[in-house]
């Protein structure tokens, strides 16, 4: 008897210390902190363009509440929109003060969780030289011509002599390539070269070195620019100017970095002119001016500015009377855009609708009243676009 109680008190005890193990198990499910992931990890992308990143919760406790932050502590910006979750960081037009990190931040009643989404700003190169030319020296003397470049991701810099393919030997900085030139006799003088390269362009600069007294050892084709950064509207004709210099006189041509020219396009002379322009015209143009001696290149970029195009978040709302409201408009499209809503029909805005400059519209409580249609405009300079979503409300 005895015996057959201490192996019941045992069992007792196990089935207790499995009890145990098994509400500990379901407490460490039931409360978990937040784990977030984010999608892309990194992203690049050009001036104007849109980009999103997605934030989503893997596991954890609900409910979870998601927000977005700038790892620099700025502000998100007026052209950064979040979805109504919360879940996705969307930023339209995109601009150099958008660089950077953005921090997803999950928070439940356990903790809070942290990831990290990265935007990097792809920017063609762009070249400046100085001094500019031409320069006259004397024999004996020495010059130090001072190459500077800009874009993103960052160019490789080097410096030629016209005519030949061979790379010069320069003092380089991560953003300059300073070129020292001694002209011992004509042969010493002649252009000099400046190229700045990446996977998003090429751009060059020029400038001529003369010895002080006589003519150049060689005259190449030189091509130079009136404008070297041209913007229009979609819808108007805009004309490029290029100007090109050598013996013997050099002949003209114009192309497209990575695409054909526009079919409605016409060269006269130096001028390509562009017709009925639109947004894929935007972009980077080269004058190319060849000669028996060589050729030279100029460039020109392009941005066409374009209507708003105006969208929401939401196509429907489904709601109750007393539950908050938030319609969000978003537009693609040259900035700055202004946002204007509206009721589509007789039906008057309600008296606690209020609107923000970045497309919200926040109702703190509907009434049976506010279901219908909504309308949002968008404007700027160029044109204006208008989307409808609708609102039920049900008791």
């Amino acid at each position: 008897m005895s015996c057959n109680l201490q192996l019941s008190i045992q069992w007792l005890v196990e089935i207790c210390d499995c009890l145990k193990r098994q509400c500990c198990l379901l407490m460490a499910v039931w409360g978990q902190s937040p784990v977030v992931s984010v999608q892309p990890r990194t992203a690049a992308v050009k001036l104007g363009e849109t980009v999103s990143f997605h934030c989503r919760v893997t596991s954890g406790s609900q409910p979870v509440q998601l927000e977005w932050k700038r790892t620099n502590n700025q502000p998100l910006g007026d052209n950064v929109k979040l979805g109504p979750d919360g879940a996705v960081l969307t930023i339209t037009n995109v601009r150099l003060r958008n660089q950077g990190g953005y921090r997803c931040i999950a928070t439940n009643a356990q903790g809070k969780e942290t990831t990290t989404a990265s935007l990097t700003i792809r920017q063609p190169p762009k070249v400046r030289v100085t001094p500019s030319g031409p320069l006259s020296v004397r024999a004996g003397e020495s010059v130090t011509l001072e190459c500077s470049v800009t874009g993103k991701p960052r160019p490789s810099i080097s410096w030629t002599k016209q005519g030949s393919d061979t790379e010069l030997v320069s003092t380089t900085t991560e953003t300059t390539a300073s070129l020292q030139v001694t002209v011992m006799s004509a042969e010493d003088a002649g252009i000099f070269v400046c190229r700045a390269q990446s996977r998003e362009g090429l751009a060059e600069g020029r400038v001529e070195l003369r010895v002080e007294g006589g003519a150049s050892a060689r005259v190449f084709p030189q091509a130079s620019v009136t404008e070297t950064d041209l913007t229009a509207v979609e819808g108007q004709s805009v004309t490029m100017h290029c100007h090109a210099t050598g013996s013997p006189t050099p002949v003209v041509s114009w192309s497209k970095l990575r695409a054909p020219l526009p079919w409605q396009h016409k060269v006269n002379g130096g001028s390509l002119t562009l017709n009925n322009v639109g947004r894929q015209d935007s972009g980077q143009y080269i004058c190319n001016a060849t000669s028996a001696l060589g050729f030279s290149e100029a460039y020109v970029q392009l941005e066409v500015d374009s209507p708003p195009y105006a969208t929401t978040l939401t196509e429907e709302t489904v709601a109750r009377p007393g539950d908050a409201l938030r319609l969000q408009c978003l537009a693609h499209g040259s900035h700055p855009i202004r946002f204007r809503w509206t009721r589509v029909g007789r039906a008057s805005m309600s008296p606690g609708a209020e609107t923000t400059k970045d497309g919200l519209l926040k109702i703190a409580k509907l009434k049976l009243t506010d279901s219908g249609t909504y309308k949002c405009v968008a404007t700027n300079h160029v044109g204006s676009s208008e989307v409808l979503t609708k609102v039920t409300v049900r008791a």
